[in-house]
């Protein structure tokens, strides 16, 4: 069996894998995927979207909340809030 050949394939494989009630980085998902310095590509690519993928489980490098996402930063804060994250009145994660 084949695996992932694109980054952003295996970027996408990676978010897929994340549990619910947890959180990565831009930075994490480019480093397992392959591109160590590819924390923006994959921004990107989440901003993209694509069906089925816990978007919501990704976060910048301080842990803050994506403005891209659908309803902005309040958007993404009740996604993760519905997958059980905690988010504090920083809009960050810990």
């Amino acid at each position: 069996m084949r695996g992932p050949t694109g980054f952003a394939e295996r970027a996408r494989m990676i978010v897929r894998a994340v549990p619910k009630g947890r959180v990565v980085t831009y930075g994490q998902v480019a480093l397992l995927a392959g591109k160590p310095h590819g924390a923006r590509e994959v921004g990107w690519i989440c901003h993209a979207g694509g069906a089925g993928i816990p978007w919501q489980r990704v976060v910048n490098r301080l842990g803050g909340l994506a403005s891209g996402f659908t309803g902005g930063r309040d958007g993404h804060r009740r996604a993760l809030r519905r997958d059980g994250v905690r988010i504090g009145t920083d809009l960050r994660v810990n």
